[in-house]
C-alpha cells in the first residue's frame, strides 16, 4: 500500500505541466522580491496599505464560481487595481502620495493570501494558479502606471489620466484572461484558441465592471479618502451577488436535468451510472474536437438525457444497450426522447441532438450534428464496456468502433475518444 501511494504521488507530481510550475515560480519570486523590498524600505502610509490589503482580503474571501467552474474575485481585483493606480488619497490636513509599485504587489499578495486561508481551512481548493494570474496582472499595472503617474502632464488632466487607467485596466484584464485560458486549456485538455474565446466571452462583463469600479475608486480616494472603499464596495457586492445567483440557477438547472436523466436508471431501462458516464466522456471528447463551451453545455444536457426515449418501451432492452438496435427502433426511441425534451420549452438544441443520435455518420439521409455523432460513439463505447475499466476491454471496444463496417460512427470522433481514454489525469494547483 505504501509503495502504491508513493507511486501515485510521483505520477501526480509529474502530471503538473511545466507552464504551470513556471507561472507559480515566477509569481513566487515576484512576491518574495516585493515583500523583501517593502520590508527593507518600510511601508509608506501604513494605514492606507492596511486598508487596501484588508479590502483585497475581503474580496478574496468572497470569491465566486462562474459558469464552467471558473473562480473570480471581482472585489479583490478591483481593490488591487485601484491601489495600483491611485494618485492621491485625501487625509485630514494633507494628501497622501501613491505607494511604490513593489509595495502594491506585496499588499495585494498578502491580501489575497489572507482571503484564501479560510477557504483552505474549509477544505476548498486554494486556486493558486488563478491567484498567480491575478497578481501578475496587478503587478503589470502597478509597474507600468507608477512611472506614468509621475508625469504631471498625465495626472494634471483627469480625462487623460482616466484614459490611461482604462487602457491599463483592460491590458491587466487581458493578461489575467490569457493566463487563465492557458491554465484551463491544460486542465480540461481543450484547444487553447477555443478556451481563450470562451474565457473572454464569459469574463468581459465582469472585467468591465472591475475596471470601472477601480477607476471610480481611484478618483474617489482623492476626495473622500480611505472611507470611500466602504462606499464603493456596495456596487461590486451587488454585481457579485447577481453573478452568484446566475451561477446558482445554472447549477440547479443542471441538477434538475441530471435528476430527469436518472428516470431511465430508476426504471431499470439502463445500467446505473450509464447516463453520467456518457455525459462526462462526451464532454471530454467534445473538448478534444474543439467544441465551444455553449455547445458543450448542450452536449452535456443531451448526453444526460440521450436514453430518455426508452421510457416508451413496454419491455426494457436487455442491459439498456441501444447500439445493437436496428435503425427503425433506434429512430423511434430517439424521436420520442427528443419530443419529451422539447416539451420543456428551453432545451430545443439538446432535443435536436438526441433526435439525430440514431443517424449514421456517413451514408445517411443527412449529416447529423457533431454533438449527435459524439453521443452515438460514446454511448456505444459505454455499452461495450458495461461499466468496466479493464484496459484490454477498453482496447477491444475501441477496435470494434474503428472497424465499424456499417459506417455508423464518425472516425474523427472515435479517434478523439481514443485520445481521451488514453490520457492520464492532471493535477491542479
Amino acid at each position: 500500500m505504501t509503495a502504491r501511494t508513493a507511486e501515485q504521488r510521483w505520477l501526480a507530481w509529474h502530471s503538473i505541466d511545466t507552464g504551470r510550475l513556471l507561472l507559480v515560480g515566477a509569481t513566487a519570486v515576484l512576491m518574495l522580491v516585493a515583500l523583501a523590498r517593502t520590508a527593507a524600505t518600510g511601508v509608506s502610509d501604513p494605514y492606507v496599505a492596511i486598508a487596501f490589503g484588508l479590502f483585497v482580503a475581503f474580496g478574496a474571501l468572497l470569491r465566486l464560481m462562474l459558469p464552467g467552474g471558473r473562480e473570480a474575485t471581482p472585489i479583490a481585483m478591483s481593490a488591487a487595481l485601484a491601489y495600483a493606480m491611485v494618485l492621491r488619497i485625501a487625509a485630514p490636513g494633507r494628501a497622501l502620495a501613491a505607494s511604490p509599485p513593489l509595495q502594491v504587489v506585496a499588499v495585494a499578495a498578502v491580501g489575497m493570501l489572507l482571503g484564501t486561508l479560510p477557504h483552505v481551512a474549509a477544505g476548498r481548493r486554494p486556486g493558486v494558479s488563478a491567484m498567480c494570474a491575478r497578481l501578475l496582472a496587478v503587478a503589470f499595472v502597478a509597474l507600468v502606471f507608477r512611472p506614468i503617474a509621475a508625469d504631471p502632464a498625465v495626472t494634471g488632466h483627469w480625462v487623460l489620466a482616466c484614459a490611461v487607467m482604462a487602457g491599463l485596466a483592460a491590458i491587466g484584464w487581458l493578461i489575467e484572461t490569457v493566463i487563465t485560458a492557458v491554465i484551463r486549456a491544460d486542465d480540461l485538455r481543450a484547444r487553447y484558441s477555443v478556451m481563450l474565446a470562451d474565457e473572454m466571452r464569459v469574463q468581459w462583463r465582469l472585467g468591465l465592471a472591475v475596471g470601472v469600479c477601480a477607476i471610480i475608486t481611484v478618483f474617489g480616494a482623492e476626495v473622500m479618502g480611505i472611507a470611500e472603499l466602504i462606499v464603493f464596495a456596495g456596487p461590486l457586492l451587488v454585481i457579485q451577488l447577481a453573478f452568484r445567483r446566475y451561477g446558482g440557477i445554472r447549477a440547479t438547472y443542471l441538477q434538475t436535468v441530471r435528476a430527469l436523466a436518472r428516470v431511465t436508471e430508476v426504471g431499470g431501462y439502463v445500467e446505473p451510472g450509464h447516463s453520467g458516464r456518457v455525459a462526462r466522456l462526451a464532454i471530454a471528447v467534445g473538448r478534444e474536437l474543439g467544441m465551444s463551451e455553449p455547445d458543450l453545455l448542450d452536449l452535456e444536457y443531451a448526453a444526460l438525457m440521450h436514453d430518455i426515449g426508452q421510457i416508451s418501451l413496454i419491455e426494457p432492452i436487455p442491459g439498456g444497450a441501444t447500439a445493437p438496435l436496428d435503425a427503425s427502433d433506434a429512430r423511434r426511441i430517439a424521436d420520442f426522447g427528443a419530443e419529451v425534451i422539447r416539451r420543456t420549452g428551453v432545451l430545443d438544441t439538446a432535443a435536436e441532438l438526441v433526435r439525430c443520435q440514431w443517424m449514421s455518420a456517413r451514408g445517411g439521409p443527412q449529416q447529423p450534428p457533431l454533438g449527435s455523432r459524439v453521443i452515438r460513439v460514446v454511448n456505444a463505447f459505454d455499452d461495450l464496456l458495461a461499466g468496466s475499466a479493464d484496459r484490454d476491454r477498453v482496447a477491444a471496444a475501441l477496435d470494434r468502433l474503428r472497424l465499424d463496417p456499417g459506417a455508423q460512427y464518425d472516425p474523427g470522433v472515435v479517434a478523439a475518444l481514443a485520445t481521451v481514454v488514453g490520457r492520464r489525469p492532471v493535477s491542479r494547483l
